[in-house]
């Protein structure tokens, strides 16, 4: 009856989740440098051929691109952290949130500008989460002096 322990069931939860997460943080990796190379051999053709139109929503489309790759960078640090400290790190993923919302104000596509609600929107969301960061930056530090 020792197999069904507690003990023994949540140890062998523990290793399953472990190895997902590395099985995920693999995965994502691999996509990260598919997306990197794409990312290179397309821009690379497109200067090589001068066929850039930076100023008709081509800059736009590059941020958009690159600030995706960034999430999902942000995010394999979320994982490889999990699998570190066997905690999730609440302080990164609110910056990833962050930095989704950011992106997505500064792809906004012309004409957005006439929708408030959605920019209000987005401006609660920011503020939200910057007031999460807050706390959670806060009650760290108050743990530390106690």
């Amino acid at each position: 009856m020792d197999l069904f322990s507690d003990k023994r069931f949540l140890s062998t939860i523990h290793g399953y989740e472990r190895q997902l997460a590395k099985l995920l943080a693999l995965l994502l990796a691999v996509v990260i440098g598919f997306a990197v190379f794409e990312l290179l051999v397309e821009s690379s053709i497109k200067i090589a051929q001068f066929q850039t139109d930076w100023f008709n929503g081509g800059l736009i489309k590059l941020l958009d691109r690159l600030l995706l790759i960034f999430i999902a960078l942000e995010v394999l640090q979320n994982v490889t952290a999990y699998l570190r400290d066997q905690v999730v790190q609440i302080e990164l993923v609110l910056l990833t949130a962050m930095t989704a919302v950011a992106r997505k104000v500064i792809v906004l596509p012309p004409g957005t500008e006439s929708k408030p609600q959605l920019m209000a929107g987005f401006g609660v969301i920011m503020v939200g989460l910057a007031a999460a960061y807050w706390l959670v930056k806060q009650a760290r530090r108050d743990q530390q002096h106690n």
